[in-house]
């Protein structure tokens, strides 16, 4: 949701600050590096139960991740290898946050609670693993009412306002268990009504089938070819009429 609504006026506002980067001999993938080694840091501060330094670590590690693109943009280096480092980093990076607020969970909670961070986090990889198979094919599965952005951004308001609120963050995941489903339930009614028949499926399927038939063409050729070339045989040669 929120990827969609201010992807462009972020972009528009970090701009410069990746044609700044771009002086440094830093690279995007030197931040994306940076980004997870913060993230697992807060993951740390989080499960030790130093809930501020883990929201303002979230904060920090989010910073590497927003600029990174800029700054592959200000360098023309996009490539699909950073693409696909950034997209696997994030997921890695989610994966530590909600296992530093299980251990959080299983330290000042019921320990049964733990199991709710990796819920979220199930969830959440169903939803990311969507929108991926769906683009493959040639497909759109973006959108949902809590995507990446929005989990961070939820995450973030829990470790807030869990000091002064007890069990907030409790129920601030209960919440996001809620709405991730109900996300990865609109992108796989999204990805359904599209994938009758995707343009890349049909030429999949047209593809394969002029395949079957080049084979069989070709099977069908070497038969005729084998009959065309086979020696008769040798019978009694019929006599003339006598001398």
């Amino acid at each position: 949701m929120f990827d969609g609504t201010f992807r462009k006026p972020v972009d528009a506002a970090v701009r410069p600050l990746g044609a700044a980067l771009r002086k440094t001999k830093l690279t995007p993938d030197h931040l994306t590096v940076v980004g997870l080694l913060i993230g697992i840091c807060s993951a740390v501060a989080v499960g030790s139960g130093r809930l501020r330094l883990g929201l303002l670590l979230v904060i920090l590690a989010a910073l590497p991740d927003l600029l990174d693109g800029a700054l592959a943009k200000a360098s023309n280096s996009s490539s699909q290898r950073g693409a696909f480092f950034d997209s696997t980093v994030d997921r890695v990076t989610d994966a530590f946050l909600l296992g530093g607020i299980a251990y959080y969970f299983a330290e000042t909670e019921d320990p049964r609670l733990a199991v709710l961070p990796f819920a979220v986090s199930a969830v959440s990889s169903v939803i990311s693993y969507q929108r991926a198979k769906a683009e493959s094919l040639g497909l759109d599965a973006k959108g949902g009412l809590m995507e990446r952005a929005e989990r961070i951004v939820v995450i973030c308001f829990g470790l807030l306002i869990e000091p002064w609120v007890d069990g907030a963050l409790v129920w601030i995941m209960w919440g996001m268990l809620v709405l991730s489903t109900i996300t990865a339930i609109q992108r796989f009614v999204k990805v359904w009504k599209q994938a009758v028949v995707a343009p890349v499926t049909q030429q999949r399927i047209d593809m394969r089938r002029e395949r079957r038939e080049n084979r069989r063409q070709a099977r069908v050729g070497r038969r005729t070819r084998r009959r065309s070339t086979r020696v008769p045989l040798r019978g009694r040669v019929p006599r003339g009429p006598s001398d």
